[in-house]
C-alpha cells in the first residue's frame, strides 16, 4: 500500500468509520485487563467521556517514575493516554498529543480546560498537534525535548515504521525512553495481508513481525528491546479469521532506551530505594528484572548502564559487583542477592 493511500485510509477509519471502541470489528485494539495501581485508576477516572469512549489502544502505557517528566504520546488520538498522564506528571511536567486525524485532535483539545480544573492546575499541562509520527520535525518538536516517548496500538498503522522509531530517537533526551504498546505479527506479513483495508485499520495488516523490531531499533541507535508484556490476541471475527488464515498476532509492550554507548558499562549490584508512586516496594523493569526495596539484585551491563543513566537513576544504589558501599534507606542488611 502506498504511504499516502494508508494515510487517507487510516484517518477515514478512526475519523469516520469508528464513533466509539464498540464500533471495532476485532479484540486486537482493546486492552487486557491489567490491575492498575490506585495513582493511575484515579486518573484514568477523571477522563471526560467522550475521550474515553474514543480509545483504541492495545495496552496499558503507564510508564513508572513520571514526576514532572516531559511526554511525547504518538498517535494519542482523542487523548485519553495524554490526559491520564498529565495528571501523573504533575503541574510541572508536560504531555504533548500528535496526531494525524483532525477528527481526534478536534476532540482532545475541546477538553484541555475539563481536565485541568479537575486536576487543579493552574495552567495546562498538556497541548495536542495535528501531525505526523513519521515527520515530528514538521510538526515544530525539536531534538531531545522528551524525557518519554509513548504509544498506544499506533506504530503499527505507520506505513513507515523505521521512521517512527527514527523520529522517537530524535527528540528524546539522553537516557529517554520510547514505551510504548503495539501488534506484531509472529512471521513477515504477505502483501496480501498488508492491503486488506480493515485488517490495517484493525492494526493487524501493519503488525511488525517482532523480529523486525529488533532489527530496528538497533538500527536507530536504541539498546535492544525490553518486553514489558505480551499477550495473545484472538480476533472474535470469523471473517477477518479466515483472512488472516494461520498468522498469529500479539499485543505487546516494549521500552527502548537512548543511553549512551560508552563501553564502560559492567556488571553490577543494584537497590532499588523505593518510593516511586505506585511501586513503592517492587519494581518490574521488565519480564526479566523485578525489584523489591532494600534487596541486591544482580545485573547485566546493559541493566546497568539504563538504570545509572535514565530517569530511574535517583531510585537506585549502583556499584559494580563486589564493591563495598554503605547500605541505602530501606536496605535489608544480609538480605540474600537476587540474580
Amino acid at each position: 500500500m502506498a504511504a499516502e493511500r494508508i494515510y487517507t485510509e487510516v484517518q477515514d477509519y478512526y475519523g469516520k468509520e469508528l464513533k466509539k471502541k464498540e464500533d471495532l470489528k476485532t479484540n486486537a485494539c482493546c486492552t487486557v485487563a491489567r490491575p492498575l495501581p490506585t495513582f493511575a485508576r484515579e486518573a484514568l477516572q477523571c477522563v471526560h467521556e467522550e475521550v474515553s469512549a474514543k480509545y483504541y489502544g492495545c495496552g496499558l502505557v503507564i510508564p513508572e517514575c513520571l514526576e514532572d517528566c516531559w511526554i511525547l504520546d504518538l498517535g494519542c488520538g482523542s487523548g485519553r493516554d495524554c490526559y491520564m498522564l498529565s495528571k501523573m506528571v504533575g503541574e510541572n511536567g508536560h504531555v504533548t498529543g500528535v496526531d494525524m486525524t483532525e477528527s481526534q485532535v478536534e476532540v482532545a483539545k475541546k477538553h484541555i480546560d475539563y481536565h485541568m480544573n479537575k486536576f487543579g492546575y493552574q495552567k495546562p499541562n498538556v497541548n495536542f498537534i495535528q501531525g505526523y509520527m513519521e515527520k515530528l520535525g514538521e510538526a515544530g518538536l525539536k531534538d531531545e525535548s522528551y524525557n518519554l516517548v509513548i504509544s498506544n496500538c499506533v506504530v503499527n498503522l505507520s506505513p513507515d515504521k523505521r521512521a517512527v522509531l527514527h523520529e522517537a530517537y530524535r527528540v528524546l533526551k539522553a537516557g529517554g525512553e520510547m514505551y510504548f504498546s503495539d501488534v506484531y505479527a509472529n512471521c513477515d506479513l504477505p502483501q496480501e495481508t498488508r492491503n486488506h483495508k480493515v485488517l490495517w485499520g484493525e492494526c493487524l495488516g501493519g503488525a511488525l513481525w517482532w523480529k523486525d523490531l529488533y532489527k530496528i531499533a538497533e538500527e536507530v541507535g536504541f539498546l535492544p528491546p525490553r518486553l514489558v508484556a505480551a499477550s495473545r490476541i484472538t480476533l472474535a471475527n470469523k471473517e477477518l479469521e479466515n483472512a488472516v488464515g494461520d498468522f498469529q498476532f500479539v499485543s505487546a509492550t516494549f521500552r527502548l532506551f537512548k543511553i549512551p554507548k560508552d563501553g564502560s558499562a559492567q556488571w553490577c549490584e543494584a537497590i532499588y530505594k523505593g518510593g516511586i508512586p505506585g511501586h513503592e516496594k517492587e519494581l518490574e523493569l521488565d519480564i526479566n528484572y523485578r525489584f523489591k526495596q532494600g534487596e541486591v539484585v544482580d545485573v547485566d551491563e546493559e541493566t546497568a548502564a539504563i538504570l545509572q543513566n535514565s530517569r530511574f537513576s535517583r531510585k537506585f544504589l549502583i556499584h559494580p559487583v563486589g564493591q563495598k558501599v554503605s547500605s541505602p534507606e530501606g536496605y535489608i542488611p544480609g538480605k540474600q542477592k537476587v540474580g
